[in-house]
């Protein structure tokens, strides 16, 4: 890859985070959107210090609750270091939404107008050595005889396009729904959220991508947690979250 085309220093180090890599869960956590971090050749985009920060760049709330569920169930966790601005890595490389030029209602000037190398430099810098961090750990479980369960954390703003959204919780799937499908029933057993299936987004959204690459292909239950993210904007509330979801896991996995 060119110099010019060059995305992260060695310095900024991997794109993969990676925590209890020995967890003995069955549970494997992902955590895509967990940074808003940009690399430092890509200065600010072109936004604002507001749309740096919003959800535009990353999931708020997001890495402590996938972190509060990967202590409490000991638990590996995979997180992204750097923002879904620079690569979406639940998105394929030839997905729009993978370098959005724009995202809700902001403009996206550093993503306007991407050559093809510079499009496949950040795909090799970002998305491939993420999904290779995730399939290397599945393979070092696998050696050892330990099942993989893919569980996907995100998290979605209250009010988008300017319309509100009711839901709080989501629990989405692909074309297994074999843990979706018991973590719906557990929540409407004891509903402390309002939780409903394949919302804010589903599928047809093109948000199932790290589910169907890990999850899906390798026939391991899985499942895409979206948490509304004025529930988790401070330790508190990121901490209830953690909890109901361990709870709601470990129900469905036991069941």
């Amino acid at each position: 890859m060119l110099n010019e085309f060059k995305v992260l220093s060695e310095a900024e180090g991997s794109c993969a985070g990676i925590e209890r890599r020995g967890g003995k869960s069955p549970v494997l956590v992902i955590c895509e959107h967990a940074s808003r971090t940009l690399p430092e050749a890509f200065g600010d985009l072109g936004l604002s210090k507001d749309a740096l920060e919003s959800h535009i760049a990353w999931d708020p709330g997001a890495l402590a609750v996938a972190r509060g569920i990967s202590a409490a169930l000991d638990a590996t966790l995979v997180y992204q270091r750097f923002s879904r601005l620079i690569y979406d890595c639940n998105r394929p490389p030839e997905a729009p939404g993978a370098m959005p030029e724009k995202s809700e209602i902001y403009a996206i000037p550093g993503n306007q107008g991407l050559t093809s190398e510079q499009r496949q430099a950040r795909t090799e810098a970002l998305y491939i050595p993420f999904h290779n961090a995730v399939r290397e750990l599945i393979a070092e479980r696998k050696a050892r005889g330990q099942e993989s369960v893919i569980v996907t954390i995100h998290s979605f703003t209250p009010v988008f396009n300017g319309k509100p959204r009711a839901v709080e919780l989501g629990i989405l799937h692909d074309a297994d729904s074999r843990l979706a499908d018991k973590m719906l029933t557990a929540a409407a057993d004891a509903p402390l959220y309002k939780t409903e299936r394949n919302e804010p987004y589903g599928p047809a959204d093109g948000v199932t991508h790290t589910l169907i690459l890990h999850g899906v292909s390798n026939g391991f239950r899985n499942v895409m947690i979206e948490v509304r993210n004025d529930l988790i904007n401070d330790d508190a509330g990121q901490g209830v979250m953690a909890d109901y979801l361990t709870g709601l896991l470990q129900q469905c996995l036991e069941g």
